[in-house]
């Protein structure tokens, strides 16, 4: 991609229902990092149809759909496994633990952790500076964010804008679910005027048309169209009348009319 320093590929697929599993491939040493593991076999699939041996392995959160499969793929490819410090006593099988900052090496590549609690308290997402990529786990999504669940609203919005301020426009984001066309649907209705998100949501309904995926994003896309990372907008703070009120403020309303919508 534009910018990245390092050329790596990235198989993304579906698993469960609308989960994704991706493969992280460094082809110069052959390092290849999965990120979360909804289901083993999916990745087994995976690995089986690319030839590439699974060296480590980087989890995001406790939740059951992003770590139900982590024991047997560990067991069946002996990759090192990395995970959240607040999650050292939660998830099983995992090697090396990691808190806010802190850089890891997986193979060549130097990864850093952002800790990005409001979904969970746990919640880490990962960041491969050198090759333009990140992974958001459940906190941002492409066109919306992740339920608040153990966090607060003020937690998240600061997560989130955490995110926005820290990796680079063209980063590519990668996600744990495939949730964008109702995000699509739902933002637009707290950000009607918006011309590139109206133009990005019939791009999104094309692909799901074709069952073909919205992901990976990149930041500048977020920027310009998602409502959860333009609480400082004044369209969007006019759309919920919260008009010159703090981002926190305007991204909690944001955040509760989403999880009561119908759309």
């Amino acid at each position: 991609m534009p910018g990245a320093d390092k050329q790596l590929e990235v198989r993304q697929f579906l698993c469960l229902s609308d989960n994704f599993g991706v493969l992280i491939h460094d082809p110069t040493d052959g390092t290849t990092i999965a990120v979360d593991v909804p289901d083993a076999q999916a990745y087994r699939d995976e690995l089986a149809a690319t030839g590439w041996s699974l060296s480590h392995i980087l989890i995001t959160h406790h939740h059951w759909d992003h770590t139900q499969g982590l024991s047997e793929l560990k067991q069946a490819t002996g990759a090192h496994v990395t995970g959240p410090e607040l999650s050292r006593h939660r998830i099983s099988d995992m090697d090396r633990f990691v808190e806010d900052g802190d850089r890891i090496r997986c193979g060549g590549l130097e990864i850093e952790a952002i800790a990005t609690p409001g979904h969970t308290l746990d919640q880490i997402s990962w960041w491969i500076p050198e090759a333009g990529i990140a992974h958001t786990g459940d906190t941002l999504f492409a066109l919306g964010c992740g339920r608040v669940i153990e966090g607060d609203m003020e937690m998240m919005w600061a997560s989130l804008d955490k995110l926005a301020r820290k990796l680079p426009p063209e980063t590519e984001v990668y996600c744990g679910h495939e949730y964008t066309l109702a995000n699509a649907r739902f933002a637009l209705t707290v950000d009607p005027d918006n011309a590139a998100l109206a133009a990005r949501s019939a791009d999104v309904a094309a692909l799901r048309a074709a069952d073909k995926p919205t992901l990976p994003t990149t930041m500048a896309a977020e920027l310009a169209t998602n409502p959860f990372l333009r609480a400082r907008d004044a369209a969007v703070q006019k759309a919920v009348g919260l008009e010159g009120a703090e981002p926190a403020e305007v991204f909690a309303e944001v955040r509760r009319r989403k999880d009561g919508f119908k759309g």
